[in-house]
């Protein structure tokens, strides 16, 4: 297929897949009576209020530079907050928008600070409790912030080491997780304003796999996603004061999801706002599943089930838990919100996250796996374009970021853009892969370049094996670790692939791992454990860094990266595209100077992909929808 002569009249527009458009992120304020909502104004993402049952939506924020992402509702039903850096730097700030006046304060108008909500609490309405690096740009201490009076009271000084910070229910933390200077983490409890005592610790092959939670409302228990003396991560419920353990669950197969992230966690658990008991978890199998601990639940479960298919997420829950927000999400649609009222046990639908969708047709994203070559089962995804036609056609691997994350089952905009160009669109869980037990996760220890790579390389051929792919157009693709592995494809397997696209891509392990921000210099030891010492082990890391393998590259590259990223910073691409240069080597480069980490803006997102989708035209022969920067 010619890229030059091909008709664009069934392909999806970039646009409707990746713009800013629609409605996302919905949240009910804590009385019930308000839906809020991220939406753009002119392509950029703001924060929205309606009243339930009235068409009164009013836009409140009025941010021109950068997309709002991130926030949540006061306790006190009369502010919201949210989160918002620069440019991609991660500088996270707090600000508050009034609903009464609507002025917007900067709460924390501090520069080169990262901050952090860690909870809101309904019996401190003017209150929030955040954590923040001010004092200490490695450590983030805890701080209860008044809303009202914009007073900040320091609430748990970081002894230096802590990680992760456990919330209870009196807006405070009462336990934190770190490493200690015997190489355990550590689980440390509160026994005083600044006195900690160490309750409980777990070696470095369960770092990944056991976290902190939360500590109920009495202060007497401690939950845990656990996965000490066996594989997979157990809920586990511990008594403080005896240090007796309960098992709550456990799956033999697939861990817990136990994120503790504020403005994630509702998607994965569900806390009881009173008593800080958790009431139901998530298990990632080959798609999510609840697990329900409090039995008064199950009716609840059982009715939203009800209202429509693919997987649902209770993504907002009203004060007195009474209205939840439901979205419901499936692997061909446009992500669906309802009102659940569980006194009546009824949903009433809301509104599509993006309506426009539903105008195209989708395809179903189908499991799959197949054995690595010594012998680990991988799981993983397989994506078709329309049509019945599913022998000898073009392939995009397309490998997930962390690695220490997984690929998931729903609707996906990328996977949809590629295989409605014509692409077999192919995402595997390797090795290093969470979810799938430690052991599994383990596995990719020192194995960036290697055995992690070789999965990959393992789950293309098994496709090569059934005709699904034509061997000669085979593309890798990715962004942060996925671009390592689109480097490392284009390096040391130049042969496999015909062209590879590395975003926000490490191209030089040693340089990564000393130029990790202050606020990761609590994870060097394991980043070092588990890729490399760039110190004692120099050798080693230049055989498994795409930099010092250029001279292998076969295949036209393309490289993506933010200029302010403050993760995977700019030289990674700076230094590999020197070398390509060098060389003579073919390779595209993109730098977006108002960029971090990923991608914010709507005309940055359509310039990424619009180049990429003319790359892999060019070189794998498929669709290729006119691209105009804006």
């Amino acid at each position: 297929m010619n890229s030059s002569s091909v008709s664009q009249v069934n392909l999806i527009p970039r646009k409707i897949l990746f713009g800013s458009s629609g409605k996302m992120r919905v949240k009910i304020s804590p009385d019930g009576n308000k839906l809020s909502y991220l939406a753009p104004v002119n392509k950029i993402l703001n924060i929205w209020v309606k009243t339930i049952g009235s068409n009164d939506d009013m836009v409140i924020t009025d941010d021109k530079q950068r997309s709002i992402r991130f926030y949540c509702w006061a306790q006190n039903n009369e502010d919201i907050i949210y989160l918002q850096d620069e440019k991609g730097k991660e500088n996270w700030n707090i600000y508050k928008v009034s609903l009464k006046t609507g002025e917007i304060t900067n709460l924390t108008p501090y520069e080169n600070i990262q901050t952090g909500i860690i909870n809101t609490d309904k019996r401190f309405p003017d209150e929030i409790l955040i954590q923040m690096n001010k004092e200490n740009p490695v450590a983030k201490d805890v701080y209860r912030l008044n809303l009202k009076s914009g007073q900040l009271r320091m609430a748990a000084k970081n002894p230096g080491h802590i990680k992760w910070w456990v919330k209870d229910g009196n807006l405070n933390v009462s336990a934190g997780v770190g490493p200690s200077p015997d190489g355990l983490d550590e689980l440390i409890i509160r026994k005083g304003e600044n006195e900690w005592e160490r309750i409980d610790s777990w070696g470095y092959e369960d770092s990944f796999s056991t976290s902190a939670i939360c500590v109920t409302g009495d202060g007497r228990y401690i939950y845990l996603i656990d996965s000490r003396n066996t594989n997979t991560g157990r809920l586990v419920k511990i008594n403080i004061q005896t240090g007796e353990h309960e098992i709550l669950f456990h799956d033999p197969l697939y861990d817990l999801d136990g994120w503790v992230d504020f403005f994630r966690n509702s998607d994965s658990i569900l806390i009881n706002s009173d008593t800080y008991e958790i009431e139901a978890i998530t298990c990632h199998r080959e798609k999510k599943e609840w697990v329900i601990l409090d039995k008064i639940l199950k009716d609840d479960f059982e009715a939203i089930g009800k209202l429509s298919k693919g997987e649902f997420h209770v993504i907002s829950r009203d004060s007195l838990n009474n209205k939840w927000i439901i979205c419901f999400d499936s692997d061909n649609e446009s992500h669906k919100y309802f009102i659940f009222d569980r006194t009546g046990k009824k949903g009433e639908f809301l509104f599509y996250s993006r309506p426009e969708l539903n105008e195209y047709t989708f395809s179903k994203m189908e499991t799959m796996s197949f054995t690595s070559r010594d012998g680990l089962e991988i799981n993983g995804y397989i994506s078709y374009p329309p049509g019945d036609n599913r022998k000898n056609l073009p392939l995009v691997l397309y490998v997930h970021g962390g690695p220490w994350a997984r690929d998931i089952w729903g609707f996906n905009p990328v996977t949809q853009w590629m295989i409605s160009r014509g692409y077999v669109c192919l995402q595997i869980n390797f090795r290093g892969s969470k979810g799938f037990g430690k052991d599994f996760l383990n596995a990719g220890d020192r194995e960036w370049g290697g055995k992690m790579h070789d999965d990959l390389v393992d789950g293309v051929n098994r496709v090569v094996e059934l005709g699904i792919a034509d061997p000669k157009k085979i593309a890798i693709y990715g962004g942060s670790y996925g671009g390592y592995a689109a480097l490392a494809g284009a390096t040391f397997t130049p042969d496999l692939f015909c062209c590879a696209v590395a975003s926000f891509a490490i191209s030089n392990l040693i340089t990564y791992i000393k130029s990790i921000p202050p606020q990761w210099e609590v994870f060097r030891n394991e980043l070092i454990k588990r890729i490399g010492d760039p110190d004692k082990e120099e050798d080693f890391l230049k055989s498994r860094s795409p930099l010092f393998s250029v001279d292998k590259i076969k295949i036209p590259v393309m490289i993506l990266q933010g200029a302010n990223d403050p993760r995977i910073k700019k030289l990674e691409a700076e230094q590999i595209v020197e070398a390509m240069k060098q060389k003579g080597l073919p390779y595209e480069c993109v730098i977006f100077s108002d960029e971090g980490h990923g991608l914010a803006g709507a005309e940055n997102k359509n310039v990424f992909f619009g180049k990429i989708e003319k790359f892999f035209a060019k070189h794998l022969g498929g669709s290729y929808e006119k691209f105009v920067e804006e």
